[in-house]
């Protein structure tokens, strides 16, 4: 830490006196300058202890004087007695403490040079202090970066060497990684974000300074570093190495993604190809599992860079043995849990998804061809979502009378309505959702959130109020058709 004119006071060897402002001595000493220049500006940077025996100052030009330091930012005067005059002038001293200018008087017996020596050990002291906090950063930051922390624990370590907070953001301003505390400043730093293309910006968060600096990364990203105090030298050292290390980190992270987003799509060709052994092999392998069979392929249709963001989301979120996803062609294909897929594909938009019906694993090829076809007809309708099995039976029902099939749909659906409205089960509901999966009990059953023997006990009740085989292809081809002609 800096020496303050407080500390140089301190120093009794020195005999200083404080004459004038005394609230300003926790300001920091730069450097120490001696002169008897009536106007030094010109050879002033701020900062400065001045020293002057006052050769050229008397009471009528010491209060410009005084004016002309303060313009310039020095932190204070040391005024030498026993030389020009024996008393620091009146004017001087009045003016100094009415623009708070700190006045030391110095005693005849110290010399300059000791006041010199005294500021100049202090800033080697200060400047060795701030060196061996930036090796001793750069090495926790490093160690941290190349053990298991990764980029999680870069962002955590700086923050605490900083003490402040770390926001790691990518190209769309989210939040990447965030030290404990920092991820509500997210919100208010987007229109900061914003304004950033390159280099560093310094805004203001709250009570926090916050400096903005992106990462040299072909993906744009910024790391946000926010301090009660404005960050010295070695914590911009220490925030310069962090941004180095996040920007290896993320772009060695972007090759990896890269490759194992070929290495799925890779694996969606084998499945679409039937090369279904080996594919599962390979997934068992990488991710510990495959997603339960039957399958439902969800394919989503939609521009480039939005499949792009759907797949950024699934690598952050999914897991490989709950659900599988890759890219064919012009769709991110997934299987197993689709609802999170979905739920993703929604929250980006742009993007139009297609279910195919369930199919085991060997089916694939037609489970895929399915959704494609209903990722196609969502993309024309602009719908999020259309199911085959939807998107089949409207194709069937636009070649029927719709007054035909109107009176269809009411006379065999009735005896199942009548029997809902007096409140004693599902039946209409549960049999929509038995026949989208098949007649797949366990399926339906779970989707309804009853026991497969309840939903086996509603289907007889089906068939004896209709009169209908429901085992009969024919009578579900045909109950399914009064369903979609009734909306369900």
């Amino acid at each position: 830490m800096a020496l303050t004119l407080a500390a140089l006071v301190a120093e009794r060897p020195l005999g200083l006196r404080v004459r004038a402002a005394e609230a300003g001595l926790d300001r920091a000493i730069g450097w120490v300058h001696p002169t008897e220049l009536t106007d030094p500006q010109a050879f002033l940077e701020g900062g400065e202890l001045l020293l002057t025996t006052g050769l050229t100052l008397d009471e009528t030009t010491s209060p410009g004087y005084i004016r002309r330091l303060v313009d310039v930012g020095v932190a204070g005067l040391g005024f030498g007695v026993g030389l020009s005059h024996e008393s620091i002038p009146r004017s001087l001293v009045d003016t100094a403490e009415e623009v708070g200018l700190p006045v030391l008087e110095v005693p005849r017996k110290t010399p300059f040079i000791a006041i010199t020596r005294a500021v100049s050990r202090a800033v080697a002291a200060d400047e060795y202090a701030s060196l061996v906090r930036t090796g001793k950063g750069q090495q926790e930051l490093t160690r941290t970066a190349v053990g298991k922390g990764g980029p999680g624990g870069v962002v955590r370590k700086l923050a605490k060497l900083v003490d402040g907070w770390v926001l790691l953001l990518d190209s769309s301003g989210a939040v990447i990684e965030a030290s404990p505390s920092a991820r509500p400043f997210a919100d208010e730093l987007q229109d900061d974000f914003a304004r950033l293309r390159a280099g560093t910006l310094v805004t203001v968060a709250g009570e926090y300074e916050v400096v903005l600096q992106t990462l040299d990364t072909r993906a744009r990203g910024v790391l946000a570093v926010g301090t009660r105090e404005p960050l010295d030298a070695a914590g911009q050292h220490i925030v310069n190495t962090a941004v180095s290390l996040l920007s290896l980190a993320l772009e060695q992270n972007r090759e990896n993604v890269g490759a194992l987003r070929r290495l799925r799509s890779g694996l969606c060709d084998l499945l679409a190809a039937g090369q279904t052994e080996l594919a599962t092999r390979t997934m068992k392998s990488l991710w510990g599992g495959v997603p339960e069979a039957p399958w439902s392929v969800l394919a989503v249709a939609g521009p480039a860079s939005a499949r792009r963001s759907l797949a950024d989301a699934l690598d952050a979120e999914v897991a490989g043995d709950k659900v599988f996803f890759g890219e064919s062609g012009a769709f991110v294909v997934a299987l197993g849990d689709v609802e999170t897929v979905a739920r993703q594909a929604s929250r980006i938009g742009g993007l139009h998804a297609g279910l195919s019906d369930p199919v085991s694993t060997v089916d694939f090829p037609a489970g895929l061809r399915q959704a494609k076809q209903a990722a196609e007809a969502a993309k024309a309708e602009r719908s999020p979502l259309v199911r085959f099995a939807e998107h089949a039976g409207r194709g069937f029902l636009e070649l029927v009378d719709s007054q035909a099939a109107q009176a269809f749909s009411d006379s065999l659906l009735a005896p199942l309505r009548h029997h809902d409205e007096t409140g004693r089960g599902e039946l209409v509901a549960s049999l929509t959702c038995w026949l989208e999966h098949h007649g797949h009990w366990d399926l339906a059953s779970a989707r309804l959130g009853v026991h497969r023997h309840t939903l086996r006990n509603r289907m007889r009740k089906v068939a004896e109020l209709t009169g209908r085989d429901l085992d009969s292809p024919g009578v579900r081809a045909e109950f399914w058709l009064a369903l979609q002609v009734s909306g369900g």
